[in-house]
């Protein structure tokens, strides 16, 4: 793949912004007006060919109903929030909601800004729960965005190569939030998302992955 393999495997877990940084992936490009909110090494691990089972993973999961009660709850008040101060669900997409602006921008999507390889590369995947829209998909990458009243987000998956002939997979999500209000909600939501739905996120995939491999 004409990349330098990391060391593997990387602990699950938060860990520096600068590892997904240094690495080649083609959404730099597209998000350069981006913050880049947090990158985390998931327990999901496997050959290059296994890239598509983890999108199948990451497409058909549903974290109301599969994560543990303090996520599930902290999901449902999201979304009960979002309904009485009309800032968009978490859960499931809102049909019939007209598209938003990226901030700062008259685009309504990221798909304007991909180059012409990339274009089509995600026809026939969909979100079944979460109101992601894919991007586009490479062989060791993955991005769909995500647009509600507080922020536009794009969600990022990579298939990092180890030094061992495996693969384990990074998740970054970068960020515009909408305005000082978009800014607020995001420090507001941070340390649940940290203590409360990522922990649930990174223990349900390693029930469906496996153990972590380093022991």
């Amino acid at each position: 793949m004409g990349r330098d393999p990391a060391p593997y495997a990387v602990k699950p877990g938060r860990i520096p912004n600068a590892i997904h940084e240094a690495g080649p992936w083609r959404i730099r490009a597209i998000v350069g007006d981006f913050e880049l909110e947090d990158v985390w090494a998931l327990p999901v691990w496997g050959t290059a060919d296994d890239f598509g089972q983890v999108l199948e993973a990451m497409t058909t999961s549903d974290p109301e109903h599969q994560l543990g009660f303090a996520a599930r709850m902290l999901w449902m008040a999201r979304d009960l929030l979002g309904r009485l101060f009309n800032l968009g669900r978490v859960s499931t997409a809102s049909a019939g909601d007209p598209p938003l602006a990226v901030p700062d921008s008259a685009e309504t999507s990221l798909v304007g800004r991909l180059p012409a390889d990339l274009l089509g590369t995600v026809e026939g995947l969909s979100f079944s729960s979460l109101p992601f829209s894919p991007l586009f998909r490479t062989a060791d990458e993955f991005a769909a965005e995500l647009s509600n009243a507080t922020v536009h987000a794009v969600l990022h998956l990579a298939w990092v190569p180890s030094d061992d002939q495996r693969f384990q997979a990074q998740m970054a999500v970068y960020v515009k939030p909408r305005g000082l209000f978009g800014r607020v909600y995001m420090g507001f939501i941070k340390p649940f998302r940290y203590l409360v739905v990522y922990p649930a996120l990174l223990r349900q995939m390693e029930r469906r992955w496996g153990p972590h491999p380093a022991g």
